[in-house]
């Protein structure tokens, strides 16, 4: 192991056909690291290790990736701080692995530029299945219904400009990650309307099952914590509708 730029395995070339996604596995225990590699490359992926802060950083800005993998503890400085830097450069879909079910620290995770994570133990059906869904996000326009004016919603004091992907409300801006923007332009594609979480967890994250739910709460708690705790209203055990003025 290299202590300034991690260990890396060496990538298989990709097959005939369309060019393999690119996924950056950031983990510093190696026995995890080669289990998610192995497993990704038999889904395809052209698959690229890094073991600490550095050289994730370092990796991020040689091979450009489609995706990462992230994991929160990590020597040199740690997942936060990697996602922090990445994020500053070039835009990408992180996957965060956390070893504790820390609200505190998922949402700091979020707040930096992280759309989803997955707590360990994990399985790897469950890891693949939400990297897929998180490159198929990456690959979408949002186009909700209806729209005031063209690219633009306007909802009492919040206003959505959707191709600048800015919000305001109250003529205050609001500097939300790329999921959060997602999700509130989902919301309010459909205000007052009831969404619940596993739809939510359909339309914009693209899972097709619930095991996902408490990502949707996570990205709720920030949306409240940027915009306003009473601009979402939570129906218990259902899901959330976005409150506006009349």
């Amino acid at each position: 192991m290299d202590g300034t730029t991690g260990w890396r395995q060496a990538a298989p070339q990709a097959g005939a056909g369309a060019p393999a996604r690119r996924v950056l596995v950031v983990e510093d225990e190696r026995t995890i690291a080669e289990a998610v590699a192995a497993r990704l490359r038999a889904e395809g992926f052209d698959v690229h290790l890094a073991a600490d802060g550095p050289g994730a950083v370092e990796a991020a800005r040689r091979i450009r990736p489609d995706v990462i993998v992230l994991d929160v503890m990590l020597p040199g400085f740690d997942g936060l701080e990697v996602c922090r830097r990445i994020q500053a450069e070039r835009p990408v879909p992180v996957l965060m692995l956390t070893a504790r079910d820390d609200e505190t620290d998922l949402l700091v995770g979020l707040a930096v530029g992280a759309d989803d994570y997955l707590t360990k133990p994990f399985s790897m059906r469950e890891l693949t299945a939400r990297l897929h869904a998180l490159l198929r996000r990456a690959a979408r326009v949002p186009a909700p219904e209806p729209e005031p004016e063209p690219g633009l919603l306007r909802l009492g004091d919040l206003e959505i400009n959707l191709a600048e992907r800015r919000v305001l409300r109250a003529g205050r801006e609001a500097h939300l990650t790329p999921t959060e923007f997602d999700l509130l332009v989902h919301l309010a594609a459909r205000p007052r309307t009831v969404l619940p979480r596993e739809r939510l967890l359909a339309d914009v994250w693209g899972w097709a099952d619930a095991s996902g739910t408490r990502t949707v709460d996570s990205h709720i708690k920030g949306l409240r914590r940027k915009l306003g705790a009473d601009l979402i209203r939570t129906v218990h055990g259902v899901g959330y509708a976005l409150e506006v003025a009349r």
